[in-house]
């Protein structure tokens, strides 16, 4: 994507498909025995857009709010605070029950396909009842769509007579992107689509994804905790840090200058699956471990 990126994180030119803005979203948490319940801000204030056609990568640690975000894009989180806005409107302003017109045009992919397949039922109902649900087409025309989704992301019609047990975790994800496809989707969000996976099937995932989305247009919001996923996959990047961003822009210029400490502690943290400035990442780690040790050892001389 030639694009370039303004202040906001908006690719210059392109009218954006997602604009997050100013997203707040609170959780309520029991407290101790004889405490009062109290409200967690698990995301504060967050920012982002995603163009038609582009993959924004959301990255941060376990616990920063970058699911909770893909949930509340989702419906699946209740927003506390500001605006979620697909095409110009406003998904808070939805109601209680979800649209299917919107459950058609934004669709999912998670970490674990098998947790969303029944496992008495063949891979091909997963997308012959989803058809079904949205009233398209009769049985047989949801039956000739679910045979070319399965091509599409490489799996054959013999794999739509299959059962889960009978398909690796590989062809499981291949399910579940073409569950996800099926309906012409404008935006996917893949929470953590490819992490469960062995790295040469990871790659093969990727690769699909990323011809997918040359193919229909189709735009990702791809949540991860693995920089080199997000390298490989993603136009910009953001970065989150307890609920909040910090960091954002094009993906080369974030993981290869990063202007946060935070960013740069997350890129030392990292396997260095890049050879280039591996030896530079470990230099950090150890400049990183010293100075800690160094503030310890001055801390007990105090």
């Amino acid at each position: 994507m030639t694009a370039t990126t303004g202040t906001t994180g908006t690719p210059q030119g392109d009218a954006p498909l997602l604009d997050v803005r100013n997203l707040r979203v609170d959780y309520d948490v029991a407290g101790a025995a004889g405490w009062r319940r109290r409200t967690l801000t698990v995301v504060k204030g967050v920012s982002f857009t995603i163009a038609p056609g582009e993959t924004y990568g959301l990255v941060g640690e376990s616990g920063s709010g970058k699911s909770t975000t893909g949930r509340a894009i989702l419906r699946l989180a209740d927003v506390s605070g500001g605006t979620i806005l697909v095409d110009g409107q406003d998904v808070a302003a939805l109601g209680r029950r979800t649209p299917l017109a919107y459950r058609r045009d934004v669709q999912a992919v998670y970490q674990d396909p098998a947790a969303s397949l029944n496992p008495r039922h063949r891979a091909g109902r997963a997308l012959t009842e989803t058809l079904a649900r949205h009233g398209l087409g009769d049985r047989d025309e949801r039956r000739r769509r679910a045979a070319k989704a399965f091509e599409q992301v490489g799996l054959t019609t013999e794999h739509l007579t299959r059962y889960p047990s009978q398909m690796s975790g590989g062809q499981l994800q291949r399910v579940a992107i073409a569950r996800a496809l099926v309906l012409g989707p404008r935006l996917v969000v893949c929470d953590e689509a490819v992490s469960a996976l062995d790295l040469s099937t990871q790659a093969q995932i990727l690769a699909l994804l990323t011809d997918l989305q040359a193919s229909s247009g189709v735009s990702y919001l791809f949540i991860t905790h693995d920089l080199g996923v997000v390298r490989h996959v993603a136009h910009r990047v953001g970065v989150l840090r307890g609920g909040e961003l910090v960091e954002q822009g094009e993906t080369w210029r974030v993981l290869d200058h990063p202007q946060h400490e935070y960013t740069r502690s997350l890129l030392a943290a990292s396997p260095a699956s890049h050879p280039e400035g591996r030896e530079a990442r470990r230099a950090e780690r150890a400049a990183r471990r010293a100075a800690t040790a160094r503030a310890a050892t001055a801390q007990e001389a105090a």
